[in-house]
């Protein structure tokens, strides 16, 4: 299992732009890419799940891949975030 810290940089939050961008980059793996934060979790590949989390700017958000190509997926996500 990898995981990968996230701190929200984007004043509005993680709103629907940057959860879609997570959604579809996850989309593309056969591992599990879960989103961590607070006592909440979010599939990454359920939309709705990822801005359900309602994580704000400042909010560290753990992302925890786990399964065949889970080395692929956490650069992959992790690159889509960074570009933020």
């Amino acid at each position: 299992m990898k995981e990968y810290r996230y701190e929200i940089e984007d004043p509005m939050g993680l709103h629907a732009r940057p959860a879609s961008i997570i959604f579809m980059e996850a989309g593309k793996y056969s591992c599990s890419i879960e989103a961590c934060w607070e006592l909440q979790k979010a599939d990454c590949k359920s939309l709705l799940a990822i801005m359900g989390l309602g994580a704000r700017k400042g909010d560290v958000i753990v992302f925890r891949f786990e399964g065949e190509d889970e080395e692929a997926a956490y650069f992959a996500i992790r690159s889509v975030l960074d570009k933020k």
